[in-house]
């Protein structure tokens, strides 16, 4: 018989209980419970991790605009200068988006008229960057003056800009001629070579002004119909030809520089010399640099007396004959 039920039922509960919390704390934190340690230190060790995540993400958020930012502003001058050339082709060649942007399109003359030519594919271009010397090497030519029609939708100023290289001449005088806009001359007697020898890049800059139904060019003004009309004029020296070009809305300010040409700023350094004195039209030449090949030759008229023979030969004109009427009588 069971003297003490009561006790010993309320003994069971109490060790069931101990035994709970014990594996609950041996499990670790639990749903409504506390770590060991404490609950102040255990809520602290749960909010470290937190901070730290919230920290690093409220550090993303700050830097996510500035990097959304950035390839814009990367692209900001060659995205604006693409943006502002209404047309562009590579002559001769396929289509090729240079450093700056620009989208040249493929000839539309292909097939057409004229020839294409990749000769200058062998050879690199000077002035030219890497990436953009495909449009100095390949060029198209013909045996008669060519051209390319541009469609302009819109007034205001123009640039028009012809690229060129010679690949195939090494001397001047081999290749010449013009290049008209709308029937005016705007480059007269282009020689490639003269201008900056062989393989090397060169660009013919011309601005223009289309206001009021008129176009207007290095002075002279004409009618303007819609259309540019672009032609490369033959000329007595072989064949006109085109590299590539392009017409940028805006300013000749707004056109990308080929690079530095050494030996175009040495000329330019020696005609600089050339000075004038104050007061006079006479050139003072410099001559510090200029290496002699030999002594001064003596001047061949320094010492010229036929001033002094004149009178002299004028006396014997007019003794002779009359000396021989004399003579007769």
């Amino acid at each position: 018989m069971d003297l003490f039920p009561a006790q010993r039922r309320r003994a069971g509960r109490e060790r069931g209980g101990c035994a709970a919390r014990i594996g609950a704390c041996a499990a670790g934190p639990g749903r409504g419970r506390l770590p060991p340690g404490g609950g102040r230190k255990g809520r602290a060790q749960r909010r470290e991790p937190e901070m730290v995540g919230a920290g690093a993400r409220g550090a993303l958020l700050l830097l996510l605009p500035p990097l959304l930012l950035l390839p814009p502003l990367l692209r900001g001058a060659a995205g604006g200068l693409a943006e502002s050339v209404v047309w562009a082709v590579n002559a001769g060649g396929d289509a090729h988006v240079d450093v700056n942007g620009i989208h040249f399109r493929k000839d539309p003359l292909e097939g057409r008229v004229g020839r294409a030519s990749d000769y200058g594919m062998k050879l690199p271009i000077l002035r030219s960057n890497a990436e953009d010397q495909i449009l100095y090497q390949t060029e198209r030519y013909n045996e008669e003056t060519f051209g390319y029609e541009v469609p302009i939708k819109e007034e205001g100023d123009y640039v028009l800009v012809l690229k060129f290289a010679e690949v195939y001449f090494a001397q001047s005088q081999q290749k010449v001629f013009d290049v008209r806009l709308n029937g005016h001359v705007v480059v007269k007697d282009l020689d490639i070579f003269d201008r900056v020898g062989h393989s090397t890049a060169h660009d013919e800059i011309i601005p223009m002004s289309i206001k009021k139904g008129k176009l207007s060019v290095q002075g002279e003004v004409s009618t303007f119909t819609g259309k540019l009309h672009i032609e490369f004029v033959k000329g007595y020296y072989d064949n006109p030809k085109i590299c590539a070009l392009y017409i940028l809305q805006g300013t000749v300010e707004d056109v990308p520089k080929l690079q530095p040409h050494p030996g175009l700023e040495k000329k330019e350094e020696d005609d600089d010399e050339d000075e004038y004195d104050d007061g006079s039209n006479i050139k003072k030449q410099a001559n510090k640099n200029r290496v002699q090949s030999g002594p001064r030759t003596p001047n061949p008229y320094a010492s010229d007396n036929s001033s002094l023979m004149f009178p002299i030969l004028v006396a014997f004109g007019v003794f002779i004959p009359t000396l021989f009427c004399l003579c007769r009588l």
